[in-house]
């Protein structure tokens, strides 16, 4: 499995170089990035071995099993570079990754932020899990956290909004 720091990497050459698409697979996980005008977007996720399946959501799985993922509707761009919202003047705090979502460090502990907490850029807001690897998430601005948008627990895309940040000295 690739380290996050690996990725983004990948990420910077693709950028650079006149390569369209670009697809790695090893140890059962697959990386597949599309550019899409000047923009990379990347797609991870695990080779999944279709076991039992209830009859009523039997078809869908297998079609997901065998088709190759499609690709993002937009490119988003990645959580080290904070995305503005011009209509709320908020920023975004999205997942550099594709996982699973957690706001805490472990089960019975407390979210590492919640609506009204102040950040700093290197402030850790939450952790995406993947492939068993556990990515603590930095906040990239100073500010207070004004909405959490996913839950505890639930998947998340690479370049999913997963906070809105008022940042330090905006109204």
């Amino acid at each position: 499995m690739l380290k996050v720091q690996e990725i983004r990497e990948i990420i910077k050459l693709i950028d650079q170089s006149s390569i369209d698409e670009f697809v790695y697979e090893t140890e059962g996980s697959k990386i597949k990035m599309k550019k899409h005008a000047q923009e990379v977007a990347v797609q991870q996720q695990p080779i999944q071995v279709v076991q039992a399946v209830p009859a009523q959501a039997q078809a869908a799985p297998a079609v997901q099993a065998t088709a190759p993922a499609p690709a993002p509707q937009a490119p988003a761009k990645p959580a080290e570079t904070p995305v503005e919202n011009s209509q709320e003047g908020l920023h975004k705090i999205v997942s550099p990754m594709v996982g699973t979502f957690y706001q805490s460090p472990s089960p019975d502990a407390d979210a590492y932020v919640k609506p009204g907490s102040k950040v700093t850029p290197d402030s850790i807001v939450c952790i995406v899990e993947a492939m068993k690897l556990f990515n603590e998430i930095e906040a990239e601005v100073s500010g207070e956290i004004v909405e959490i948008l996913v839950k505890d627990g639930q998947l998340v895309e690479y370049g999913q909004p997963l906070f809105l940040v008022k940042a330090a000295g905006e109204r």
